[in-house]
C-alpha cells in the first residue's frame, strides 16, 4: 500500500508542478481573429517578402511564442535548422517541406501541406519550405528565442545585407 501511496503523492507533485509552469506562462489570454492580425516585415533571418504577426509570447526570448507568418507565392526558404523544435499549422494556401542540406524542389520526400497541415520541425534537423503558385499563411510556435541556421551561410539572408551596407 505505501508504494502505491508513495506514487500517487509523487503524481500530485508532478502534475501540480507542471501546472504551476503552465499557469506562469500565460499571462495573459489571446483570442483574436485572422483578421486582427498586425502584419509587419518579417525579420531578416528570413528571405524578404515574408511577412510576420506576432500572436503570443516573443520570438526573440525564451520562452513559448506563436506567430503568424505569411509567404508570397513562389517564396523559398533554403535548407537550414533550429535549436528548438518547431511546430507549423497551415492557414492558408500550400507549404512544401523538404528535407536535407539543399532546397531541392523535386525531391521525392517533399510533402505539400495544404490548410489545416502541420508539421513538426526536431530540434537541429536540416529542413527546407516553400510555396507555390499561391500565398500561404502559417501559424508557428514553438519555445523561443528563434533561431536560424543555415547549412549554406551564402543562403543567409542576414549575410547578404551585411555585404550590401
Amino acid at each position: 500500500m505505501k508504494p502505491i501511496a508513495s506514487a500517487i503523492t509523487a503524481a500530485v507533485v508532478l502534475w501540480g508542478g507542471l501546472f504551476a509552469t503552465v499557469a506562469a506562462q500565460s499571462r495573459t489570454h489571446v483570442i483574436q481573429m485572422p483578421t486582427e492580425a498586425q502584419w509587419g516585415p518579417a525579420p531578416p533571418m528570413l528571405p524578404a517578402g515574408a511577412q510576420i504577426a506576432v500572436v503570443s509570447g516573443d520570438p526573440t526570448k525564451q520562452g513559448p511564442y506563436a506567430i503568424r507568418l505569411k509567404f508570397p507565392a513562389n517564396y523559398a526558404i533554403p535548407a537550414h535548422s533550429h535549436p528548438t523544435d518547431e511546430h507549423v499549422v497551415v492557414v492558408s494556401g500550400g507549404l512544401t517541406f523538404g528535407m536535407g542540406d539543399k532546397l531541392v524542389k523535386t525531391a521525392a520526400a517533399n510533402k505539400t501541406l495544404a490548410a489545416g497541415g502541420f508539421a513538426l520541425m526536431p530540434a537541429n534537423m536540416n529542413h527546407f519550405a516553400y510555396t507555390k503558385r499561391q500565398e500561404t499563411t502559417i501559424v508557428l510556435y514553438g519555445q523561443g528565442p528563434v533561431e536560424f541556421k543555415y547549412v549554406n551561410p551564402k543562403d543567409d539572408p542576414r549575410a547578404a545585407k551585411k555585404g550590401t551596407q
